[in-house]
């Protein structure tokens, strides 16, 4: 491992992880046997893409994307043993509601799932009279309980940081409108309960032309001896539509909203059939990310094509150093 840039955090020896085999344009491979969870792993699904996956009891739990038969968008736990055989319920998530005035979601998407203090907690966009971000948690991934939504409408891609920054909980989310939103910054807001959210902080806006339309947080950022290295998808407008790829910046340790080192080009783009051929072609959302301090690896689950959820994989000073010369 490089010298010049450490994982901060646990051990995670068991993450699903393959050696590259072929040579490739940037520092990420796909795994060789995507997609791991096709679109009808379960038998009321239409698709199942863009979920969290996260270690859990010596090995994975998750929330994820199942958008049903009726392609009405629902979120499902699942547990898996090795991060890439997948069992998920059959049930949707429902949320235990403490305050009876909060509603109950009428669509939930794109969940994100982070460690904070003694419990997990979820993101998700949640339909409360337009996109929003929802918030809740679980102790066990079976009993969740939902808490007031963290923002008004319009909004998505809310993403927790795994530990208070300054005394504060830190969340990362994108404005946006009702539809598909053709524009797209990431702003960072700040609470000290998770309930009250404010101190917003513009974090940065589309600049190359393969996110030239809007950009959005992906999985919960990994803290390095470098900076919090965060995972972000970029979208193009093409002649055949909209076009989502992922790349990586270096956000400051102390004020994250500060950005250290940008990528230039993308990391991944859609070019498998898995990513280009689906409900929405031309996809890569990446949405969780798991990093193993002792080897540097990381292992990033991503949605293709809307319809299907892949594996990438990095190794910390390989891609460091990419960003570095690239920035």
């Amino acid at each position: 491992m490089s010298n010049t840039i450490r994982i901060i955090g646990p051990d995670l020896p068991n993450i699903p992880w393959e050696e590259r085999t072929t040579r490739g344009q940037g520092p990420l491979w796909r795994y060789s046997r995507n997609p791991i969870i096709p679109r009808d792993l379960i038998p009321t699904s239409n698709s199942i893409f863009n979920s969290a996956a996260i270690p859990f009891e010596g090995g994975f739990a998750g929330v994820f994307r199942c958008d049903d038969i009726r392609r009405q968008m629902v979120l499902h736990a699942g547990r898996s043993k090795d991060g890439i055989n997948w069992q998920i319920d059959h049930e949707t998530i429902r949320w235990i509601r403490d305050d009876e005035e909060i509603e109950e979601p009428t669509y939930a998407y794109d969940p994100r799932v982070c460690k904070l203090d003694d419990r997990y907690y979820v993101t998700w966009c949640n339909g409360w009279h337009g996109p929003t971000i929802g918030l809740g948690y679980t102790y066990d991934f079976r009993e969740f309980h939902m808490v007031e939504n963290a923002l008004l409408p319009y909004n998505r891609n809310g993403v927790l940081f795994p530990r208070k920054v300054g005394g504060r909980y830190l969340m990362l989310s994108r404005p946006s409108d009702t539809g598909h939103t053709a524009f797209g910054d990431i702003y960072l807001s700040q609470s000290e309960d998770l309930i009250y959210w404010g101190r917003h902080r513009y974090v940065m806006g589309p600049r190359e032309p393969w996110e030239s339309t809007k950009i959005g947080a992906g999985p919960v950022p990994i803290e390095t001896s470098e900076g919090w290295l965060l995972f972000h998808h970029g979208v193009l407008t093409s002649c055949n539509g909209y076009v989502y790829s992922f790349g990586a910046v270096l956000l400051d340790l102390e004020k994250p909203w500060v950005v250290r080192k940008r990528c230039k080009p993308y990391l991944i783009n859609p070019r498998e059939l898995y990513e280009l051929a689906g409900d929405v072609p031309n996809v890569c959302f990446p949405c969780a990310a798991l990093a193993d301090a002792a080897t540097g690896r990381i292992t990033i689950y991503y949605g293709a094509a809307d319809t299907v959820t892949g594996l990438a994989f990095a190794k910390i000073d390989e891609l460091y150093d990419y960003i570095r010369k690239n920035s």
